[in-house]
């Protein structure tokens, strides 16, 4: 895995952390800033694709940020600084209030049904839409591809983005979620059973022989209001794509799950909008205690 990868089996980060942490409980605020600016990224993910739209992704990370900075002062290093960190990360995105356009349930069966509703059709005209063909065919397949982790609870999808999107081993998965490594293990391969077999029926991009195509629905999501040219949510002209930052695997795409798990990862490894400004004027608000005061 990447040095900077703070999700990794043995990460580069933990000392680099730990020595953060204490200058930052020390009264060090520019220790807690670059504390904040190491991790923001990989909590925004997380929630990002727990959450759907990257507004509530962002005010999710900004949340846990908070929780997590205020309470700096009763880490205590029993763990790791990153087992706790993403505890709370954990903890908060299993429990938010629903996302915008998260609904309250959504079957794979529903979603199949959405599908079929939509129609094959051209793209539009390029001269009629204000941003490159290729940007919405790319917003057309990471908009559909990201509902399709909202058809599983919760618990799944924050299993599956943990063991098969970002790639956490099974200690670290367990670790931060608090179970055995055999009860993760099982968790994810329910949820790869559940997501994979659906793709594997409908998505054009798993299976060759299914009809479904990214471009040929690209313009009924327009007209359906899933993608809007005006705001894109999730297509960028040229980023990071997870399989970049997280660990990369060497096999070859031969199997189903593996085909399944290069769909997500070839999404955006996205970057949120830089918190620590909005976290400072929090901090220095008078509802909020120093981190080097008492728990």
């Amino acid at each position: 895995m990447g040095d900077g990868n703070p999700l990794a089996e043995n990460p580069a980060t933990d000392p680099e952390d730990r020595v953060l942490v204490l200058r930052a409980k020390s009264g060090d605020r520019d220790a807690l800033e670059e504390l904040v600016g190491r991790h923001q990224a990989w909590i925004y993910n997380i929630a990002l694709r727990m959450l759907y739209h990257p507004q509530d992704a962002e005010d999710a990370t900004q949340e846990i940020l908070v929780k997590a900075v205020t309470a700096l002062s009763s880490f205590e290093g029993r763990s790791s600084f990153r087992t706790w960190l993403y505890r709370i990360a954990v903890n908060h995105v299993l429990n938010a209030k629903r996302g915008r356009l998260e609904p309250a349930r959504l079957s794979f069966n529903c979603y199949a049904h959405a599908l079929d509703s939509t129609p094959d059709l051209d793209l539009p005209d390029p001269r009629s839409v204000p941003v490159d063909l290729r940007l919405l065919v790319d917003e057309a397949r990471l908009s559909c591809t990201s509902g399709m982790l909202l058809c599983l609870d919760r618990e799944q999808r924050l299993i599956y983005i943990l063991g098969e999107i970002l790639d956490v081993t099974d200690a670290v998965g367990a670790e931060l979620l608090e179970i055995s490594r055999e009860n993760f293990r099982q968790r994810l391969a329910r949820a790869r059973r559940d997501l994979h077999s659906f793709m594997n029926d409908r998505c054009g991009l798993v299976n060759r022989s299914n009809p479904c195509r990214c471009a040929k629905k690209t313009r009924g999501f327009m007209q359906a209001g899933y993608v809007d040219p005006e705001s894109l949510l999730f297509a960028r002209e040229r980023v990071e794509q997870v399989h970049e930052v997280a660990r990369a695997r060497a096999e070859a795409l031969t199997t189903l799950d593996a085909q399944c798990a290069a769909v997500f990862r070839r999404h955006p490894f996205s970057q949120p909008p830089d918190l620590v400004p909005a976290l400072r004027r929090l901090l220095a608000g008078p509802d909020f205690r120093r981190v080097t005061d008492s728990p």
